[in-house]
């Protein structure tokens, strides 16, 4: 009878124990989050609830297995896998609990300042902070996992004596990884380019959605992905639409035939500003950049807050005003002449040559045909 209710009363307890520990945690932190609603550290605290409460019972399972002499044959083995999770879920642990903070803290500055660009810069710098936290963590585990076997103890002594020359294997063969790694720093605290900058890479415009130690993701405008080293980043030239604020100016170039009025186009292009919402009302204007033989280039110059208000009035003062020109002045749109040019007075069509003389070469008498 003894040989049952041991174990029961030792791992019963131990589950208990830590269901009540964990109920009370849990409301305890809940209490500081109702009380302390400015900050999200204690209700980002409350998701490491689980690798809490699995550290509480793997800790007391692994203090008291000796006394529930349960399975006395596989001790050793049953002792070791509770060392394996209780480290296991340590990291867990760590892992949710540094995410907490990292959160807040981020939090709490994106409140405190309201420049969206800085804000991105501290979310990218975050977000990388998090990533090498959570492979150190991860790294530090899976090592103390490791040597809780005897055989890996035995050969720490080689592996250290080795570790000279593997590492420099490492390094030649890891070089392309390593330096994207390198990259990926420069890039969160360099400040070259942020979680939601817009840029344009390879003729791809669209914003960076994701930034990791090895890769970037952008989002085309079209939702289709690009995924690039991020070493691109550091050795090619690329625009990014953000810097320095994310107010911008943008083109529209129409091509019209020269008799176009221009000065009601200017007076139309303000009426199209004015209903527009994306213009932010800094700037606009209309002017004629270019000429050929047929038509003439006409720029229409529009500013918006961002990018995506940028293109928004650009595609609208495009269609209103082709559409304006159809309606009102179909005249000044390209057109191909079917008919023969205008020439100037006294010139005739028939070779350019003078009227006068194209009249008497047309009135010549004809020859006479020969005689046989």
């Amino acid at each position: 009878m003894e040989n049952i209710l041991r174990p029961l009363i030792v791992i019963g307890g131990s589950v208990l124990l830590t269901l009540i520990i964990g109920w009370a945690t849990d409301r305890l932190l809940r209490k500081a989050d109702d009380r302390h609603s400015e900050t999200p550290l204690w209700g980002l605290l409350r998701r490491a609830r689980i690798p809490y409460q699995l550290v509480l019972c793997t800790a007391l399972l692994r203090g008291s297995y000796h006394e529930a002499d349960l399975l006395p044959e596989h001790r050793v083995a049953v002792g070791r896998v509770l060392s394996l999770v209780l480290i296991g879920a340590t990291a867990w642990l760590a892992i949710r609990i540094a995410a907490a903070v990292v959160e807040t803290t981020y939090t709490r500055y994106a409140r405190a300042h309201h420049d969206a660009a800085r804000v991105r810069r501290v979310r990218t710098q975050v977000s990388l902070i998090m990533r090498v936290v959570s492979a150190v963590v991860g790294v530090v585990a899976v090592a103390a996992m490791l040597l809780t076997f005897p055989a890996f103890r035995a050969a720490g002594a080689s592996l250290l004596a080795s570790a000279g020359i593997l590492g420099i294997v490492a390094g030649v063969a890891a070089q392309s990884t390593l330096s994207n790694m390198f990259a990926g720093f420069q890039i969160a605290f360099g400040d070259m380019v942020r979680l939601g900058d817009t840029v344009v890479v390879d003729g791809e415009w669209g914003t960076v959605e994701e930034v990791t130690l090895t890769f970037l993701t952008v989002r085309t405008w079209d939702e289709r992905r690009i995924t690039m080293p991020v070493s691109y980043f550091t050795s090619k030239a690329f625009e990014n639409w953000s810097r320095g604020g994310a107010q911008m100016t943008g083109t529209v170039y129409l091509h019209i035939d020269h008799s176009a009025p221009m000065d009601k186009m200017r007076d139309k292009l303000r009426d199209i500003l004015r209903d527009c919402p994306a213009w932010d009302g800094r700037a606009f204007g209309l002017n004629v950049t270019d000429s050929t033989p047929s038509t003439m280039q006409v720029r229409a110059l529009v500013t918006a807050k961002d990018p995506d208000d940028l293109w928004t009035v650009r595609v609208t003062v495009r269609e209103q005003l082709i559409r304006w020109l159809a309606d009102e002045h179909p005249y000044a749109l390209p057109r191909v002449n079917a008919a023969d040019a205008a020439l100037p007075p006294g010139f005739s069509a028939a070779g350019r040559i003078p009227a006068r003389r194209a009249f008497q070469h047309d009135h010549q008498p004809a020859p006479r045909p020969d005689r046989p």
